[in-house]
């Protein structure tokens, strides 16, 4: 049944490709397992841009609005793709929980530095809470540049980036200085990922 479920989701995946003229770069660069994928978030639909510029047989775990559980047959769709719930009013110390033991366990995990949409500026506002998950883990960051929003019959250009090696942060210990550097490094990254996209 799993099969024939995500077979169903890779045609699906594959025509949406097509409507929507995404182009990846730097696939070469996606670890197998173990990472913090960190895309920038311009759209609604930017979880759904990612996994379709994946591979069909990537697993990807991922923080869904708690809301979107409350249909049954949604909520079960949704736990099937690798989403857990996370409640958006508060600190969710479950859905951190989540998050550590999907890391743990050396699967990958989607998460959005900025937390929420943010446009047109580009990382105006990082969140610390990726910086704080990856120190804790001692895994690598994978930034992700999504240039411009999907939308139907225009081109949207995806760019994966080199793991972030943080393990010189890692070495200072977990503290408030640790994260805040990280957080600062994220920013950078990509905005340095936006101008070499512009060459």
């Amino acid at each position: 049944m799993n099969h024939v479920f995500f077979g169903i989701i890779w045609v699906l995946a594959q025509i949406l490709r097509l409507l929507y003229r995404i182009e990846v770069k730097g696939l070469e660069n996606l670890p197998r397992n173990g990472v913090l994928l960190c895309p920038n978030h311009a759209s609604d639909l930017d979880p759904v841009l990612i996994g379709i510029c994946l591979p069909i047989n990537y697993r990807l775990h991922f923080m869904a609005k708690e809301e979107l559980f409350q249909n049954r047959l949604f909520g079960r769709i949704l736990r099937a793709l690798g989403a857990f719930p996370v409640n958006r009013e508060g600190a969710d110390i479950q859905a951190v929980k989540t998050a550590m033991k999907v890391i743990h366990e050396g699967e990958n995990l989607l998460i959005f530095p900025e937390g929420t949409r943010h446009l047109p500026d580009l990382m105006s506002e990082v969140e610390t809470g990726t910086a704080v998950l990856a120190l804790r883990a001692n895994v690598p960051l994978l930034p992700v540049y999504i240039n411009g929003k999907l939308r139907l019959f225009h081109r949207t250009h995806v760019y994966v980036g080199q793991p972030m090696d943080i393990s010189d942060l890692s070495a200072q210990g977990f503290d408030s200085q640790a994260v805040q550097q990280l957080t600062l490094r994220i920013r950078d990254t990509f905005l340095q990922m936006r101008a070499d996209a512009g060459k």
